[in-house]
């Protein structure tokens, strides 16, 4: 790991953390707050609705989650999911706080936009780590290098066989594909 991963990825999460025990002390007054979001979400989703009907409990939860997503990137481990995650609770705690804010005032709005880009900020920062590879190639580059030596390599193989390999080629590739998602 790099000395810029061993600096930034705590700093990141810092924030995160403190956030989220905050959270999980105040789930009771953060509720009301997650109200409206969380009405949003059923109205999407209404299989949904058993679980936004508590917003105590989704505070908790989402509180629970950011701290140990935090942690776990701040120590390096399970750094990627760790970020998709915090990138969730980021988001909801964006809408939340931009919902939430006082815009009846100029200093309210101007709080409310810089509250705004400072969590855009973190969430843009946390969707890097999630892509960041600790400088190790991707599962994606790994599928097609080797298929590639592998069609290099067969060059000299029958034409039945080269055919059946193309095909794999192919398998491996779309494999790839649908796991990381391009």
């Amino acid at each position: 790991m790099t000395l810029a991963r061993v600096i930034a990825r705590p700093l990141i999460a810092s924030s995160f953390v403190f956030s989220g025990v905050d959270r999980l002390r105040n789930a009771g007054t953060t509720a009301p707050q997650l109200k409206p979001v969380l009405a949003g979400v059923s109205k999407v989703v209404p299989s949904a609705a058993s679980v936004t009907s508590n917003e105590k409990l989704v505070g908790q939860v989402l509180g629970a989650t950011q701290v140990g997503a935090a942690l776990l990137l701040g120590i390096g481990r399970f750094s990627r999911v760790a970020a998709l995650l915090l990138t969730v609770t980021a988001t909801v705690n964006t809408l939340v706080d931009y919902r939430s804010a006082d815009a009846s005032t100029a200093e309210g709005k101007k709080a409310r936009r810089s509250q705004l880009l400072k969590n855009l900020s973190l969430i843009g920062a946390v969707l890097l780590a999630a892509v960041d590879t600790n400088g190790r190639p991707g599962l994606a580059w790994r599928a097609g290098h080797l298929a590639s030596g592998a069609r290099r390599s067969a060059g000299g193989l029958g034409k039945d066989a080269r055919k059946q390999l193309k095909k794999a080629d192919k398998a491996v590739r779309k494999t790839a594909s649908d796991v990381v998602g391009s």
